[in-house]
């Protein structure tokens, strides 16, 4: 199994690249970058990533996206998750990211902010998703300060992102915030977050054990639960059937079967068709 190492250029990629080179046997990663097409300069990112892995002689996955300019930040990490996957999948790997803590905190509050339930408060949790810096692989580095140290002190070549100073974007307005917190508080929420995430982990394997296991449902076990609760139910039965759904999207589900007529059919994501019956229905 190859770690597969998502570099995007930035110095908190090029950082884990470093690191890796030096405490890891080369044929034992691969790099995997991806240019979004969201920005003139991101096609010459993934070029820098290619070139500088090259001349390590780290084998080098290049994936390229035609978003443009006004896609969301959700639009351009779903397409980038996507590719990053395909990698790992053919090289039977596991994918590792190079988010520190700084970004961790960012994640939830942005998300906070958003109106997120409570699985939003313990994001970059990602199954089948390693975050060394965040996960403690690497003790010497969690947060932004470490990186840019550690960039420094080991003349790291990387290539600045010109939209991450920009105050239009959410995500910035919220970096800057985050940024200023003393080390201690940011310790403190992360502590919070590992909780939060074991929390998390505990309803996933309580609702794996009450599916059905031929994933039929009746119409009345939502009617009967809190909407919380059945769109955990929800969420819990699509991933099992192997269908990839939003909130957003399980929260027009949800209403489907409470509200349609008996005999309609609501699409799902993939063109999936499930009949909604006076009983209920199958995924």
């Amino acid at each position: 199994m190859k770690r597969v190492l998502a570099v995007s250029g930035g110095v908190d990629s090029m950082v884990l690249l470093d690191i890796f080179l030096r405490k890891f046997e080369k044929d034992s990663f691969v790099v995997a970058t991806f240019d979004h097409g969201t920005r003139e300069s991101s096609k010459l990112d993934a070029e820098f990533v290619k070139k500088v892995a090259g001349e390590a002689g780290i084998e080098v996955f290049r994936g390229e996206g035609e978003l443009g300019e006004g896609v969301s930040e959700e639009e351009a990490r779903r397409a980038r998750y996507a590719f990053l996957r395909k990698v790992a999948f053919k090289n039977r790997g596991e994918i590792f990211t190079a988010h520190h803590l700084d970004d961790l905190i960012e994640t939830t509050a942005i998300n906070f902010i958003r109106g997120t339930g409570f699985r939003g408060l313990s994001g970059l949790s990602g199954l089948g998703i390693r975050r060394p810096f965040i996960d403690g692989f690497f003790p010497e580095i969690y947060d932004k300060k470490d990186i840019l140290k550690y960039a420094g002190e080991n003349s790291i070549r990387f290539r600045q992102d010109p939209t991450n100073e920009s105050d239009d974007y959410l995500r910035n307005r919220v970096r800057k915030k985050v940024r200023a917190l003393p080390r201690e508080q940011k310790l403190e929420i992360f502590s919070l977050w590992r909780r939060q995430r074991e929390i998390v982990r505990e309803i996933d394997e309580i609702f794996e054990e009450i599916l059905p296991e031929d994933l039929c449902f009746s119409r009345e076990i939502f009617r009967e639960n809190e909407r919380d609760v059945s769109l955990e139910i929800l969420r819990a039965g699509l991933g099992r059937a192997g269908i990839s759904t939003t909130r957003p999207q399980r929260e027009e589900f949800l209403d489907a079967i409470l509200n349609y007529e008996n005999g309609k059919k609501f699409n799902l994501p993939g063109d999936r068709l499930v009949k909604i019956g006076r009983n209920g229905f199958r995924l």
